[in-house]
C-alpha cells in the first residue's frame, strides 16, 4: 500500500476514537492528513504528532460540523493547506442520546440531522466538485453503523435512520460518478469501545452485547483500521465502489 503515501486525507472526527485511529494508521503509511475536531484541540494536536513521527504530514482544523458552512471550509482549507485533496473520509457523527419515539422532541430530531445527515451530504457535494476540478478521480468513504441495518438499541431510532441515510446516499451517488473515477464507499462499524458508547450505553449493556459477538468481545478503534486502509488503496480496492464494508466482529452477518 505504498501508493496512500502523498495521498491528501481529511478525516473528520479525527481527534479521538475510529477518527484518531484511522488518522494515525493514514500517517503510518505516509498520507498527508488534515485531522480535523470540534472542541478537542489538545486531542486532535497529539494524533498530528503522531503522524508526524511515523512519516506521515498532518495538520488540525477545528470545525462544528452541525453548523452550516463548516463542511465546505473543511474541504477548502485542506486543498489550501495541501494543494488537493484524494481521501474525504466521513466520520464525524453522534448518537447525542438514547430517547424512545413518543418522547423525541423536534429539537433532537433536527440536532441528529445536523450532525449526521446534513454534513455528510455537503462534504460529499464539495468533494465531488474538488475532484472534478482536479480532473484525477477521488475517493469518498462515509462512517455508517450497525445500527443502520438493525434498528440499533432501544431510544436509537433516529440515529439509527440517519445512518441508514449514509449507506443508501453513498450508494446513489457512487452510481453517479463512478463514470469519473470517483468511488464512494461505507465504512459500518458494529459495537466499538469510543467516547459514543461510553456516553450511550452502559458498561452492563456492553457486557451484554458482547455475549452476542461471535469474537465474543467489543471492538477497539484499531480493528477499523484495516477496512479503511483497503478502501482508500486503489490498488487494493480500485473497482470497488457502492459497498457497505461491515466490521463487527460478526454480530451481523448480512
Amino acid at each position: 500500500m505504498n501508493e496512500i503515501a502523498g495521498k491528501v486525507c481529511l478525516v473528520t472526527g479525527a481527534s479521538r476514537g475510529i477518527g484518531a485511529a484511522v488518522a494515525r494508521g493514514l500517517g503510518a503509511r505516509g498520507a498527508k492528513v488534515m485531522v480535523h475536531y470540534r472542541s478537542g484541540r489538545a486531542q486532535a494536536e497529539a494524533v498530528a504528532a503522531d503522524i508526524e513521527q511515523q512519516g506521515g504530514t498532518a495538520r488540525i482544523v477545528e470545525g462544528d460540523i452541525a453548523l452550516p458552512g463548516t463542511a465546505e471550509r473543511l474541504i477548502q482549507e485542506t486543498v489550501e493547506t495541501f494543494g488537493r485533496l484524494d481521501v474525504l473520509i466521513n466520520n464525524a457523527g453522534d448518537q447525542i442520546s438514547r430517547v424512545g419515539i413518543a418522547e423525541f422532541p423536534d429539537e433532537l430530531f433536527e440536532r441528529h440531522l445536523a450532525i449526521n445527515v446534513r454534513p455528510v451530504f455537503v462534504a460529499c457535494r464539495a468533494a465531488v466538485r474538488q475532484f472534478r476540478s482536479q480532473k484525477s478521480g477521488g475517493n469518498i468513504i462515509n462512517v455508517c453503523s450497525v445500527a443502520a441495518r438493525t434498528g440499533g438499541g432501544q431510544g436509537s431510532a433516529v440515529y439509527a435512520g440517519a445512518k441508514a441515510f449514509m449507506s443508501t446516499f453513498s450508494r446513489s451517488i457512487a452510481k453517479e460518478v463512478a463514470p469519473e473515477g470517483i468511488r464512494v464507499n461505507v465504512v459500518s462499524p458494529g459495537v466499538i469501545k469510543t467516547d459514543l458508547q461510553d456516553r450511550v450505553t452502559s458498561p452492563e449493556q456492553l457486557k451484554a452485547t458482547a455475549t452476542q459477538i461471535p469474537m465474543a468481545r467489543i471492538g477497539d478503534p484499531e480493528d477499523c483500521v484495516g477496512t479503511f486502509l483497503y478502501l482508500c488503496s486503489d490498488q487494493l480496492s480500485g473497482y470497488v465502489t457502492g459497498q457497505v464494508v461491515e466490521v463487527n466482529g460478526g454480530l451481523l452477518m448480512p
